[in-house]
């Protein structure tokens, strides 16, 4: 099972933990986070993060472009897979919007992914 968890309310969650942000999330110490890795490759490119901007109206076509993104780099989300065969996993993520961000595509993502035994 892959869930997601925002990084400033998280708490003690079983499972593999990946921070998949670019950017280390502002005013977390890094000690603070209790965390297996930090996927920088999985998260957007700054590009593509840029041109987002959190901008709701942009959502249906910022899922297709970080999909794309996505199926170039299978080797940035590959250990969000491996950890997904033999247990949980959560997916920490500092956006404020809990619903438009690139953990909840991700998340989507992969499910699907491990849903068609990649």
């Amino acid at each position: 099972m892959i869930e997601l968890q925002r990084v400033y309310e998280h708490h003690n969650a079983h499972g593999t933990r990946f921070l998949v942000e670019r950017l280390w999330p502002r005013g977390i110490r890094k000690e603070s986070l209790q965390f297996s890795d930090w996927l920088k490759d999985v998260a957007p490119s700054v590009a593509l993060r840029r041109w987002f901007q959190h901008d709701v109206t942009k959502w249906p076509e910022f899922q297709r472009r970080y999909r794309i993104e996505l199926d170039t780099h299978p080797e940035a989300w590959a250990p969000i897979v491996e950890a997904a065969r033999v247990g949980d996993v959560v997916l920490l993520y500092s956006s404020h919007d809990t619903e438009h961000n690139n953990a909840v595509v991700l998340r989507d993502y992969l499910n699907e992914k491990l849903g068609q035994g990649v």
